[in-house]
């Protein structure tokens, strides 16, 4: 019998898990071998349990996504990663697979696409769900808009600073990643140090120009 590929799942919504936990479980060669709430939690987890294919939501509270894909590469660098989120925008996308993930598709994509990319990523392949793939390759034509502004940013920094972008306050900034309010405005200060910004409606206009905010 052909031993079954264990799947982590991590997302902060325990609803959403079991979603997940039901779809997978269609599958008689997929098991959900544990499940975790937080980036910090997914690496502590992934060392205990070595699962098979991990995947991760981006917005979680502690470290986040793109900081947990990249805790976790760097204590394994086979670590098979597939990205699950609400987020479609090419940034994420690219900074997600540079961070290390094998794979990224978006939670609005068909039920089946998620047992695809496990599938496939769990046989060592590489998984991005066609329409965002399609994009990708188009990204560098001209008119296009290019996310290379964000690559100073650390991954908490790109946290914070997309959701400054789409017009939350410091405070609800620090409510949503679960960090103190001076940890907040410390980010913010260096956010706009980097990419030379000095207004919230400077951080819009270049997420709108970097496709990270809809028209």
């Amino acid at each position: 019998m052909q031993h079954p590929i264990r799947v982590m799942l991590v997302d902060d919504h325990a609803v959403v898990r079991a979603g997940y936990r039901v779809l997978l479980s269609q599958a008689d060669h997929l098991e959900v071998a544990v499940e975790a709430e937080s980036g910090e939690q997914a690496c502590q987890f992934y060392v205990e349990h070595q699962p098979d294919v991990v995947v991760m939501d981006l917005s979680l509270p502690g470290i986040g996504g793109l900081a947990a894909i990249r805790r976790i590469r760097a204590r394994d660098e086979g670590a098979r990663i597939l990205v699950f989120s609400i987020h479609d925008e090419l940034a994420y996308v690219s900074r997600a697979l540079e961070a290390g993930a094998k794979g990224y598709i978006s939670k609005a994509s068909a039920p089946d696409i998620l047992l695809e990319a496990v599938l496939k990523i769990a046989e060592g392949g590489i998984y991005v769900e066609p329409e965002l793939a399609r994009r990708l390759e188009g990204q560098s034509a001209p008119g296009e808009p290019q996310a290379e502004s964000f690559g100073n940013l650390s991954a908490r920094e790109f946290d914070v600073f997309c959701l400054l972008a789409q017009g939350h306050t410091t405070r609800q900034v620090a409510d949503e990643l679960c960090m103190g309010y001076k940890t907040a405005a410390n980010y913010a200060t260096a956010i706009r140090g980097k990419l030379g910004v000095s207004t919230t409606a400077e951080m819009a206009r270049l997420a709108y120009q970097n496709g990270l905010l809809k028209s």
